[in-house]
Formats: structure tokens, sequence, C-alpha cells
């Protein structure tokens, strides 16, 4: 397809969901993890607690393999799914209030896939975006393609921008104003998309400016293959009045314009293969190395150029998440890393509050919602822990299967997606 030209428009950071109703996005109407309260202010009344026979709405099996996130509008739930060898890659739609599938339809047909390499990934986890009338849907370099969500027609795809993802793709959609945000951090390209949401066609393409290190580690050079991509998804946050977006990548932090793409800042960092993303507020950003040397890093948003010497605030490197995603709630930081090591640090300073070891291996993301956090592990355990300065353990849950994709909240509902199957959990 043809580039267009890229015309400015006023400034809307996010999608337009009403917060109380939807989850549009990979980790919520502002992509980070926090549920809203009701409209009113008041909690939503999610359940604490459940199992497979207890506070189940419905359950429904999703067929094949994929790891990613459900998003809700409305009455409908859509995620992604994938046959083993990466073949066939499918959307599904499910009914948000019986768990009936509407829709479940081969999108991309791949013929000679990339092998994952590893049980971690699937060919499905980047998770999609969705908006009133359209849904996303994102699998790498294999395609990205627009659905009509009333007529489930397809509007567009795009199966030209490329990437060795190495490892299979993960990074998740964004949507911006009048755009359709990717991202492609693989082996041989990295660089950040911005595709029109009415036609698909190119807003602009942004090359990383990374500083390759060129020593080697256990023989094998830093600027290949595990030592080159990485899988987070970019936050587009308000700084002083102009949107800007975050993003940690192999051996590099960096900040854009979404509306052009261009770039405004960046950090040098020794870490690769970072899966988590960045979090804003009280005016700092917080982004992770990934693996490696593996640091969080709290930046003062508002500078230009490399900024790894000026506006680096404070660092932390004890435990860190290389897949997970963090939260940030009332100037406190809350994390857990894959091998259940969660820790609660002062956003202001670094300094730890606790760290604690929680049962269970994790890749889900944590969500915030009704004065609680809750941690869904590989073994299908939901840990609620109370936020505050001291460690307290509220409640924990059990289903059958595990927990790789993070949790979609929609009303008083969760709809959490294990290995096998797609819940929605409310209480009775």
């Amino acid at each position: 397809m043809k580039t267009r030209l890229l015309f400015l428009f006023p400034i809307a950071l996010f999608t337009t969901a009403p917060a109380w109703c939807d989850w549009p996005l990979f980790r919520g109407p502002n992509n980070d993890g926090v549920v809203p309260p009701q409209e009113s202010g008041e909690p939503r009344g999610l359940p604490l607690e459940w199992s497979e026979s207890d506070n189940v709405v419905w359950k429904t099996a999703i067929h094949d393999k994929g790891w990613s996130t459900p998003v809700v509008w409305g009455d409908q739930v859509w995620l992604t799914t994938a046959s083993e060898d990466g073949r066939h890659l499918y959307a599904i739609c499910v009914n948000a209030n019986d768990g009936a599938v509407l829709f479940d339809k081969e999108i991309f047909t791949i013929e000679s896939p990339d092998p994952l390499g590893n049980d971690v990934n699937t060919y499905a986890s980047c998770g999609s975006a969705i908006e009133d009338g359209r849904v996303y849907v994102h699998f790498g370099s294999y395609g990205t393609a627009a659905i009509d969500t009333k007529t489930f027609e397809t509007i567009w795809v795009r199966r030209d921008l490329p990437c060795n993802h190495f490892r299979g793709p993960a990074s998740s959609v964004v949507l911006f104003e009048d755009l359709v945000i990717l991202t492609f951090d693989g082996a041989d390209f990295d660089y950040q998309a911005a595709l029109y949401k009415d036609d698909g066609c190119t807003a602009w393409i942004t090359g990383r400016t990374t500083i390759w290190k060129d020593y080697d580690v256990d023989g094998l050079p830093k600027r290949e293959g595990d030592f080159r991509k990485s899988f987070s998804t970019p936050l587009i946050v308000d700084v002083n009045g102009e949107p800007r977006m975050l993003i940690s990548a192999t051996y590099g932090a960096f900040c854009y314009d979404p509306r052009d793409g261009r770039e405004v800042w960046k950090i040098d960092h020794e870490g690769y293969s970072n899966a988590s993303m960045a979090m804003y507020g009280g005016g700092l950003a917080y982004l992770f190395s990934g693996r490696g040397k593996s640091t969080l890093f709290a930046i003062k948003p508002d500078g230009s150029g490399d900024v790894t010497d000026s506006k680096v605030v404070w660092t932390y490197d004890r435990g860190l998440p290389s897949m997970v995603s963090g939260l940030l709630v009332d100037r406190r930081i809350y994390m857990i890393n894959n091998g259940g090591v969660a820790t609660c640090l002062n956003a202001e300073n670094g300094e730890p509050y606790w760290r604690e070891r929680v049962e269970g291996q994790y890749y889900a993301s944590p969500v915030y919602a009704d004065g609680r956090i809750y941690f869904f592990s590989m073994d299908g355990t939901t840990t609620v822990v109370k936020p505050g300065d001291e460690y307290e353990i509220l409640a924990t849950s059990k289903l059958d299967d595990g927990f790789m994709a993070s949790p979609a909240v929609s009303g008083k509902a969760f709809f959490l997606r294990t290995t096998a199957n797609l819940y929605r959990i409310e209480a009775k």
C-alpha cells in the first residue's frame, strides 16, 4: 500500500471507550492495568474469589493456541488464536452475555511460519484493539486486519510490514486519534509503524536509533537473535499537554510523538528481550530494560535527545520482571517477576516497601481493581493482594487451566483467558 501524507489532528490521547463498560486495549482503557471505578466513583463490585463451580457465569472453550488478551466492547469479546504450527491464524468474537461464539474465522494462512523455538509464546500472542464498530487484530509481521464488528466483514489487511520476530510476535495494538500503532522489534528490523484506521495505509514508520553492542555473551554476538528482539507494547501518555509514546526495546528505551513518529528522547541500557510495558505518573516515566542487566528506570519525561545521563532520577535492579507489566497505584509500583517474586516500591525514590514470593510462575500482567491487586499465575491460581506498605494476601482462587494471557474487565465481570478456555467471572 502507498504511504499517505500525515496531517495533524487535535490531541485525544486515548480511545473513546466508556471506561466503565469496556476493555479496548491490552491493559484496559488507559493501557495501564488500572480498572476505573464506576462512573459514580464507587467500586465496581468485582468478585474477590472464584472457582470452577463458583462465580463462573459462563465458560467457552477456545480452539488451538493463543495468549492474546481479550478486548471487550459492549456485548462483544474479541481474541485471537492460532494453530500450533502457526499456519492458521484466527479471530474469534464471543457474546459477552452468554459465551456463545458469534464469529470464528481464519484471517491469515501462513505457508512457512518461522519456528517459535520455545513453548512460552504462540503465533497469536499480540493483543487486539477495539473501538465502536471496528476491531484491529494483529499477528506481527504475519498480518494485521481491521474487521467490522457489526457485519464481521474484513475492512482492510496489511501483510507487508517485515520483521523476523525470532521467538514469535507478542507486541499489542495501540490506538491513537486516527491511527493504529504497531510495534516490530525483531532479530532483523526494529521500528514503530502507524497505519490509518480507515484504510490501513501507512501514516509513518520510525526505526529505532539503538546503539548495538558488539561484545559476545556465551559465544553469541549480542546484536543477534535473542539479544536483539523484544516484545513490549507502547504506552501513550500526556506530558505537559503533549502526547508522548513510551516503550523500552533492546538496549534502549524511547519516547516518541505518536502523531508523526518523531523520536523525542531515549536512554541507553543493557537489557534485551523486554515485554513489560512502561508506567507513567507523578511526573515520571518508568521503563524496564528486560533480561540481561535488568533495571527499572525512573525518568523525567520532559527531555530531548539522549537523556541517559541527564533525566534518570533513580534505578532499581532486584527481582524485576522481563515479561510481566507493573502497576502504578497511589505513588507505589507493584510488580511480579516470572518466578513469582512480588515487589512494592516507592515510586518517588525507588525504595522498596516489601518484597515477597507469591506461589507460582507468571506471564500474565496484574490488574488493580476495587482497591485490590490481582496476580494471575501459569497454574491457574489468582492471588489477591491488599495494596499498601505491608504485604497482605486477601484471597486465592484456582481454575483448571493456567494463565498466559492477561485479564480483561468489563462492568462487574472479569473475562479471563486460560490456556484452554475463556471465562466470564462475576459475583452471583
